[in-house]
Formats: structure tokens, sequence, C-alpha cells
């Protein structure tokens, strides 16, 4: 009968994507868990397993193999503690966006009453949902221009008990939700066409591009919308919140600053890198 750990090892001796050790270990552990239910702490005790067979993993093997992102292939990622279902519709949450929600977090509760809040491009909706979930009486919307994206949000609202309002929306064409917002907040395309280069095939072959790219020549065209389009619909003293483009965090403050956003900062990722652009309206 074979143990948790040798089923762990073979699975680890059929991955040949081109990825660390560490990425590779960490891929083997997410597929033994949701879809063999065995869990990290089980393969590390090498418990006896019986039942189980191993051959069955080898149809989403061969498609780790073809560089489809696990996330996608077991359906969820985990995001500020929950899981949410993901798909090619929606981008894959990574720790930056987490770094976003918690800026966003430590605002809302700052405020001590009732908030709205407002996430545009929301994807699976995962911003919202868990600021929702984390801050008490927070109401609002997520909006996406794509179908697919909101349809994902809301299974993701109904998985959580939430009650975020997800819309259709294309952010460059239409009004903003009618509502004085508490926070705005985006992750929006900020990779230009010239960087496509650059990024792992694992994203650039499966993940949707409408979420991630933006041409050359108007590289901050949505910060620009969404920075006009804010000024009408935050409260005084509400908070604008993006994530960016490393190579473009001095331009986007310089759009806050340009629309009369006080107390702009630019924030690092964990990786020393200009990510995260924040101003409050004040006028």
């Amino acid at each position: 009968m074979p143990n948790s750990k040798d089923v762990f090892k073979w699975v680890v001796s059929q991955i040949t994507l081109d990825e660390s050790a560490d990425e590779v270990n960490s891929i083997a552990y997410l597929l033994l868990d949701k879809k063999l239910n065995i869990s990290k702490s089980q393969v590390i005790a090498a418990n006896p397993l019986a039942n189980v067979n191993p051959q069955s993993l080898l149809p989403w093997i061969e498609r780790i193999n073809q560089g489809e992102p696990i996330q996608y292939i077991i359906g969820s990622q985990d995001f500020y503690g929950r899981s949410f279902i993901v798909n090619p519709s929606v981008l894959i949450p990574r720790p930056e966006t987490e770094q976003l929600t918690s800026i966003l977090i430590q605002h809302l509760k700052s405020i001590n009453s009732k908030s709205q809040i407002l996430d545009i491009g929301t994807g699976s909706g995962c911003i919202p949902i868990t600021l929702q979930l984390e801050v008490t009486d927070v109401t609002g919307f997520g909006i996406d221009i794509s179908a697919s994206a909101i349809a994902t949000a809301k299974e993701n609202n109904r998985i959580h008990n939430t009650s975020i309002q997800f819309l259709i929306s294309d952010v460059l064409n239409d009004s903003l939700p009618p509502s004085n917002f508490d926070v705005i907040a985006s992750n929006p395309p900020y990779i230009t066409e010239d960087e496509k280069v650059a990024i792992k095939p694992n994203v650039l072959e499966f993940e949707p591009h409408s979420a991630l790219f933006v041409p050359n020549n108007d590289p901050l065209k949505f910060y620009k919308v969404i920075i006009e389009k804010s000024k009408t619909s935050l409260k005084r003293k509400g908070l604008l919140a993006f994530e960016v483009n490393e190579r473009f965090g001095m331009q986007v403050a310089e759009l806050f600053k340009e629309h009369g956003y006080e107390s702009i900062e630019v924030i690092k990722d964990y990786f020393g890198k200009d990510r995260i652009v924040k101003g409050l309206k004040f006028q």
C-alpha cells in the first residue's frame, strides 16, 4: 500500500514544468489536496493510503505540464484566508492584491460607520467580498466588462453568503454606479503590449488578456478615466486606491495630484516594487 509521501514524490516526478522545486512542490500539494483530499500535513506524516489510485491524476498533470495554472485546474484560489472560485474568465488573485485589500480594510475600519465600496474590474469579486466579510457594515458594488467574470463573482458572492451587487459595466464608457462611496478600488489592466515578452507562458496563454494588457501608447488610460469619474462618486475624505504597473507608480500619483487628491502615497509591494497608489478626495 502506498503512503501519502510516496504519492507526493510520484506526482512531483511527473511534473515537467520549468519551475523551481518549491513551485513544483506547491503545485503537487494543491493537486493532492483538491483532487485526492490528501493534505500537506498528511503528506509530511507519510500516512498509509487505501483505495487511492495516483494514476487518476495523470489527466490533470498533463494539463499542468502544458502550462495551465493549477488554480484553473482545481478551480479555486485562496485569498485572504478564504477560497474563491477562479476560471479563465478571471485573473488569479495574487499577493499584491491581498496587500491592496489590507490597505482598504484598514481605511474602512478607521471610518467606524456604515461604508459603501466600489471595485472596478472586479474579476472573481475577491476584493469586495473580502471587504464585506472583514469589516462590519460594508455594502457596495463590483463591476466588470466581462459577463463571465461577473457570473463568477456572483457565484463567489453566493458561496461566501455576502451581498455585494455585481454588475456588467464598461468603466471607460459607462457611468459609475449611483452612490456616494467611501472607497473606490481597482486593479485595472496595466501591462503594456511590449512587456508581453517578459510574461510567463502560464499567464500569457491562459489568463484573460482583457484584464491584463493596455496599449503601449496609452498605458494609463484606465487610471485617467477612473480618477476623473471617482471625483464625483467619492465622499469627502473617500479613498481611491489602485494596483499599478511598477513602471508607472509615480505617473499615476501625478494624475492624483492633477485632479486635486491629497494624502497621496505610492506603496511598494513585498518585492520592493511600486505597486499601490492611493489618495483621498478632499475637494
